[in-house]
């Protein structure tokens, strides 16, 4: 989208013919127009790349990044992309999405052998989903509650303070959920966790809706990552889930994924997929065709799969790798503080604890760019990098 900043010339020069308003008065109908809030996240790489420091460290962006700082495209996707070159149309896709995406992402989100996928209940729709949740809540006009979750003192689940908090909401009360790697905490339930959660939503006859944005990408593991949404399913819920292939496939720029709905059968399954449909129809009609075909080829092609499960695995590996060694640095320069959360934490954040003060120092001081929350990426950390960021938050959090 753009707005256009010049008028064109030659309106100015033409006679002024009457009944019509002068073209330098028609510019005043934007006069009022004041700019934008700056995106707490966009606007963290916008400062970054204003930066002239050759220091400068980007860990604000949610994008992953190689162990040299640069965007990796996954070689499955590259030999998707070249199958798909002069061979397929760009015709518009189904309303609902691409059938065969939509088949293989349900045996990735439900179980290749699941009950729920084997009897053909759910029904799929191709589309993107983004982490501004609130956002989307607002100006759909939904009202909406928080609900407790991160436990600033222990950097962890607030199990105690959620649990609560799910009892104490009106029974029926619809729920989101992060499947794995929440964001932007890096703080999940365990497993037991989960099952008790589960219980307790089953009990108050909460629907759970699950925003899975990192399946693969946080553990290395698709099966693993998706444990929440299984224990859900084995327990008799209905679920709604919401995948993404930005981040585990590294197609930001894409913006594909799947949503899912389960039902009790295929007539109330048609009933639901017809509205999804009508919502779709006024805000994009028919979804991108190129990265639902990545996916599909990719997914769909048992060598290109098991190619994609080890690049997956390799970037979650790295980042997990990175904890490690930020926490390492941070221990050997005797910083006083407990730094146990950065490997107890999961996936591409890591939300540090530290102030927006301190964020502030770490801008100002040593170039290091972050939201203020504390949040990191710990994409952007990077072996060549990992000891200046650790020496430049040992120094802001140190006590005087």
């Amino acid at each position: 989208m753009a707005a256009l900043s010049r008028t064109v010339s030659s309106l100015s020069r033409r006679p002024q013919l009457q009944g019509l308003q002068p073209a330098r008065q028609m510019s005043s109908l934007f006069g009022h127009v004041e700019p934008a809030p700056k995106d707490p996240i966009l606007g963290v790489t916008e400062a970054f790349l204003a930066d002239q420091s050759p220091d400068k460290v980007n860990v604000g962006v949610g994008a992953y990044r190689d162990d040299n700082g640069k965007p990796l495209v996954l070689q499955c996707v590259r030999e998707a992309e070249r199958r798909i070159a002069g061979n397929l149309n760009m015709e518009y896709l189904p309303m609902g999405g691409s059938i065969t995406m939509i088949e293989q992402s349900l045996k990735l989100a439900y179980g290749e052998d699941s009950e729920f996928y084997q009897r053909q209940e759910d029904r799929g729709s191709a589309g993107a989903f983004r982490n501004c949740h609130h956002n989307i809540w607002r100006d759909a006009n939904v009202p909406q509650n928080k609900f407790t979750y991160y436990h600033p003192e222990s950097r962890g689940l607030d199990f105690s303070g959620l649990m609560t908090d799910i009892k104490n909401a009106p029974d029926g009360s619809f729920f989101m959920l992060h499947a794995c790697a929440h964001n932007p905490t890096g703080v999940d339930p365990t497993e037991e966790q989960w099952r008790e959660i589960s219980h307790l939503f089953k009990a108050k006859k909460h629907f759970p809706f699950f925003d899975m944005a990192y399946q693969g990408f946080a553990s290395g593991d698709p099966e693993r990552d998706a444990k929440a949404i299984r224990i859900f399913l084995e327990d008799g819920h209905q679920i709604g889930c919401a995948q993404s292939y930005a981040k585990n496939m590294g197609l930001y720029g894409q913006r594909v994924g799947c949503l899912s709905i389960l039902c009790d059968d295929e007539k109330q399954a048609v009933a639901v997929k017809s509205q999804l449909q009508q919502l779709a129809r006024p805000m994009y009609s028919n979804p991108p065709v190129h990265g639902a075909l990545v996916v599909s080829i990719i997914l769909n092609d048992p060598e290109l799969k098991n190619l994609w499960l080890q690049e997956v695995k390799g970037m979650a590996d790295r980042i997990i790798g990175m904890r490690t060694a930020l926490k390492e640095n941070l221990e050997k320069l005797g910083s006083p503080l407990s730094w146990e959360h950065i490997t107890n934490q999961i996936g591409m954040f890591c939300y540090s604890g530290m102030t927006p003060e301190q964020v502030d120092r770490l801008t100002n001081e040593f170039h290091i760019y972050m939201t203020r929350n504390g949040r990191i990426s710990m994409a952007g950390v990077t072996s060549g990098n990992v000891g200046y960021l650790a020496n430049a938050i040992h120094e802001v959090t140190k006590p005087k």
